[in-house]
């Protein structure tokens, strides 16, 4: 706590939690104006395990300039290297459990401290906070910007988990499951195509440990549990943004950019490349 204390941020909200921003492309204009001005975003990302967030906080990273930090990256770079912390989080993750509030604290804090020391400014947050304590430590030591909650059907959802794949020599990411909903009366359709690997990573694919149809369906009703709650919290401060995913990356990626009023920005940016 000590580290987090040191460099984050210190909180600067006065508002109560009935002040609501007046509208979200406003604010999120002023958001984005500020990262020109010397002042970073301070984004969170929140939705169930497997929704997408580490691919859409990712590439609003890249577009923005901020860092992005997975917690879920975190708890498996410690276990790839064996680190102090790593017997502890085979086991619950193995199980299917939320980390605990301390670990994942712990974790970042080292993060934090790495990148402080490599003169990075601002964050965007994948993965934490999960529970309202560790909501609460946040908001005690930083002004959150803005909470983007991703959200998609639990049918889609399952699928995405199950068919994820990672390439064991390069670490690329791919999705083998090809989700083709069919419109019923209350939802409409939705297909969102498979993300295969090239060739030379075909026959590389492993499957994660935790990626079973009975640990995700538990993560999914831990995430209901203790994690919703958070939805919540960041909503009765007026910072929640609840984005219903269309469809795959490329319907999703443009209509996530006008929510956020962000598609001038991505324009700019492109064009500059």
């Amino acid at each position: 706590m000590a580290v987090l204390s040191r460099l984050l941020t210190p909180k600067q909200l006065t508002s109560s939690s009935s002040t609501i921003f007046p509208t979200f492309s406003s604010y999120y204009s002023t958001a984005i104006k500020a990262t020109g001005d010397g002042r970073s975003v301070q984004w969170v990302f929140l939705g169930c395990p497997g929704v997408g967030k580490g691919t859409y906080a990712s590439r609003l990273s890249k577009l923005l300039g901020v860092p992005h930090i997975a917690t879920g990256d975190l708890v498996r770079d410690e276990l790839s290297t064996k680190g102090p912390l790593s017997p502890q989080l085979s086991e619950i993750v193995n199980q299917g459990k939320l980390v605990s509030d301390h670990l994942i604290i712990d974790l970042l804090s080292k993060r934090l401290e790495a990148g402080h020391a490599k003169g990075e400014s601002g964050f965007i947050l994948d993965g934490f906070p999960r529970t309202i304590r560790q909501a609460e430590i946040l908001e005690g030591v930083t002004n959150i910007d803005l909470v983007i909650n991703l959200k998609l059907r639990e049918e889609a959802l399952l699928a995405k988990c199950l068919g994820r794949r990672t390439c064991s020599q390069c670490g690329g990411n791919y999705n083998v499951a090809c989700i083709d909903i069919k419109a019923d009366n209350e939802k409409p359709a939705m297909y969102m195509p498979p993300l295969l690997p090239p060739s030379h990573c075909a026959s590389k694919l492993i499957t994660r440990p935790d990626d079973t149809e009975e640990v995700v369906k538990e993560r999914l009703r831990i995430y209901n549990e203790k994690s919703r709650p958070v939805e919540e919290f960041y909503r009765a401060r007026g910072k929640l943004l609840e984005f219903d995913l269309p469809g795959g990356i490329p319907e999703s990626w443009s209509k996530l950019l006008r929510a956020l009023n962000l598609d001038d920005h991505e324009d700019k940016r492109s064009a500059a490349a």
